[in-house]
């Protein structure tokens, strides 16, 4: 049985490194895309996963579907699109390794997912169904994501949501603000960056943010703060972590990290919110924190994945303190 199938993008990031010639700049191809950055996490971190989605009958597409099968994520509905190549994003770093993109997606492979190019056994058969926005920018994919979360939805799964959002890759806010409050509608869980939340609550503070997101029937909220740790609530408890002490180097796929290991954490609690204890909720994310912070210290999103085991022991470390 496969415990999460995700949705979505996938696409070459090509992230910035550093070069002796001030006058040329060089870019490192690494596998990118959300919802395929979280199945990385947690496919490394032992869960079986699968992908759907869409990239190009090219060079790059052909790297991204090797990148996922030797993480052992199952990519039998990853399709190969002979008419559009796959999506390409240039990752641009600071010198606190903050990120800037520049998309080269118009028709990209990704966007052109039907629904009839949908499996719907994998969906049937999992316990998760995690999803964003991106997914959403175009038809077909548009339509083709929102059949497959309602089927999802049918069959009693577990709704995992991330927006994901990159103003670049979308018509205007609004369609942006809409996509996102749309697919909370679906969610059981959820995690927004602190832009995306203050979007769709129209809220300033993250503990507000918090409370109206609630309202959307979320078992499980959390919302990452980059430098600010995250804030986290369920109908019972709220809580927050600061950043945990990194030397970063590039924040690329951090909150997919973060997500990802909190999965891990939903699943092995039995795939349930409801019941756990304020402590054990304070384990779980802690857990996710952490390894979010560590995955900003290499560059790229997927190769920057951190050892469950370090995870763990920094984690038991701060709770012997």
């Amino acid at each position: 049985m496969i415990d999460v199938v995700a949705l979505g993008e996938l696409l070459i990031d090509f992230t910035q490194i550093r070069s002796n010639d001030d006058s040329v700049r060089r870019f490192e191809q690494n596998p990118g895309g959300a919802p395929a950055n979280v199945l990385a996490v947690l496919s490394k971190f032992g869960v079986k996963c699968a992908f759907i989605g869409k990239v190009g009958n090219d060079v790059f597409g052909e790297f991204l579907r090797k990148q996922l099968l030797e993480l052992s994520i199952d990519c039998r509905n990853l399709v190969s699109d002979l008419n559009h190549n796959t999506t390409l994003a240039f990752v641009t770093l600071d010198d606190k390794g903050d990120r800037s993109f520049s998309f080269y997606r118009n028709h990209g492979a990704d966007t052109c997912l039907s629904e009839e190019e949908i499996d719907l056994e994998l969906i049937k058969d999992c316990k998760v169904f995690h999803f964003g926005t991106l997914s959403m920018t175009h038809e077909p994919s548009l339509t083709a994501t929102i059949k497959a979360v309602e089927y999802a939805k049918s069959c009693g799964k577990i709704i995992s949501f991330d927006p994901n959002y990159r103003a670049l890759l979308w018509e205007d806010i609004d369609s942006a603000i809409s996509a996102m409050k749309s697919g909370l509608k679906y969610a059981n869980i959820a995690k927004l960056s602190l832009e995306e939340a203050q979007m769709v609550t129209g809220k300033t503070l993250p503990e507000d943010c918090l409370k109206e997101l609630l309202k959307y029937d979320l078992d499980f909220i959390a919302i990452t703060m980059g430098p600010q740790g995250c804030v986290y609530a369920t109908n019972k408890y709220m809580g927050s972590f600061p950043e945990y002490p990194a030397n970063v180097v590039d924040t690329t796929g951090a909150g997919d990290t973060f997500w990802g290991t909190l999965i891990l954490g939903f699943l092995n609690n039995g795939a349930n919110f409801d019941g756990i204890s304020e402590e054990r909720l304070s384990e779980i994310v802690l857990m996710a924190n952490i390894a979010a912070a560590m995955s900003t210290e290499k560059k790229g999103a997927i190769p920057s994945i951190p050892e469950f085991a370090k995870v763990r022991a920094a984690f038991e470390e701060i709770s012997r303190k």
